[in-house]
């Protein structure tokens, strides 16, 4: 059985710190992308005390040939961290699929991470695993529900919430995909039903306490708000909000949202790279610190009131080591051969709290919990 492990965006953001974590396996570690220079630069970079053999490969997922040379790899499992995935259809799965290899992504899209399902009878008869969305959410966001529901015999809201750090790296294609519905409708579960609100509006100052303190937060579109209203039977609300620190670049960003929601802009994403390297002027402002929140509240076993609010705390710019923890935790137990089960699914219910705390640990990130009525 092959043991070769390609990371699709190897030397990004978020494929760096996979490589760099799984570099001490018995593997072979293929860091992949558009450009072989990059690829390379990163395998210097991560080559000491790496047990991987780590490989580099000058690849693009949108070439007419992708599936055949993905197949000619023959790899064990992909990783795929090259977004934005809004609008990138299912090519990179299927061709895992043909190819008989295993397949994590870190989508955040909600259709993309919701509809993976599709592809569940075709993954099953291949005997491989489809996992989308592992990542802060629905990932890490299903573990810590999932960790605390059972305290609860209905459950009434789930409130999320993401504050990154100002000076936290960023990246054109996470910027991007936030730009592809700031302003735009979509749909979540609010009093009771489903209703539209807008992608980077109703803002508003939210405490994290501790080091986090307060932040602006807005709408933001992610799978959760689509999975856990019927995930959890909740009865009244499933909220997800984010936001950027300095109220400055917030602030743009509501406004940005206003320009489109009035049709005087169509689309911002077309300037990601623009508004990336415009963001960047303002790095040495703000702090490092990253901060998630899971607020729970409903009917507790006995029939009280109940409520439970989980927060996440990342200092010294750990905060992009978050969404790459459920990529990883399911990339070693499939390495390991504890995960065993076949089909197409999204990245919720999973995973358990418990296998984040090593990673905690290490990164010196850490979470509180506050339980009350």
């Amino acid at each position: 059985m092959s043991n070769k492990v390609i990371i699709l965006g190897g030397y990004g953001n978020f494929g760096r710190r996979i490589a760099e974590s799984l570099k001490h396996h018995d593997i072979t570690l293929v860091i992949a992308g558009r450009s072989k220079v990059k690829a390379q630069q990163c395998i210097e970079r991560i080559v000491p005390n790496a047990r991987a053999v780590i490989e580099p490969w000058q690849v693009d997922i949108h070439a007419n040939d992708f599936a055949k040379q993905l197949a000619d790899q023959a790899p064990f499992m992909v990783i795929h961290t090259s977004g934005p995935y809004q609008g990138q259809g299912y090519t990179v799965p299927n061709a895992c699929i043909e190819a008989g290899a295993h397949y994590i992504d870190l989508a955040d899209d909600r259709r993309f991470v919701c509809d993976i399902s599709t592809l569940d009878c075709a993954a099953s008869k291949k005997g491989v695993l489809i996992i989308s969305g592992a990542s802060s959410v629905p990932g890490l966001s299903s573990a810590v529900i999932d960790h605390y529901c059972g305290d609860f015999e209905r459950i009434e809201t789930i409130d999320i919430a993401i504050a990154p750090g100002n000076q936290a790296q960023r990246g054109v294609a996470t910027i991007e995909a936030i730009l592809t519905y700031t302003g735009h409708p979509f749909e979540v579960f609010k009093a009771g039903k489903w209703q539209p609100v807008y992608g980077w509006m109703d803002a508003h100052n939210h405490d994290f306490g501790d080091i986090a303190k307060r932040r602006l937060l807005a709408n933001v579109d992610v799978p959760d708000l689509a999975l856990f209203p019927n995930q959890y039977n909740v009865t009244e609300r499933v909220s997800f909000k984010a936001g950027l620190e300095l109220p400055l670049l917030h602030w743009g960003m509501v406004g940005m949202a206003a320009l489109v929601k009035w049709r005087v802009v169509k689309n911002w994403s077309p300037l990601a790279k623009q508004l990336d390297a415009l963001s960047n002027c303002f790095l040495r402002f703000g702090s490092d610190i990253g901060a998630m929140e899971v607020a729970m509240a409903g009917i507790d076993t006995d029939a009280q009131p109940h409520k439970v609010i989980w927060r996440l705390y990342a200092p010294n710019g750990q905060g992009p080591y978050i969404p790459t923890l459920s990529t990883i935790i399911l990339a070693e137990k499939l390495l390991a051969g504890t995960l065993t089960q076949s089909g197409a699914l999204p990245c919720s219910g999973l995973l358990q709290l418990t296998e984040f705390e090593p990673f905690f640990e290490s990164f010196e990130i850490y979470q509180k919990t506050q339980v009350g009525r």
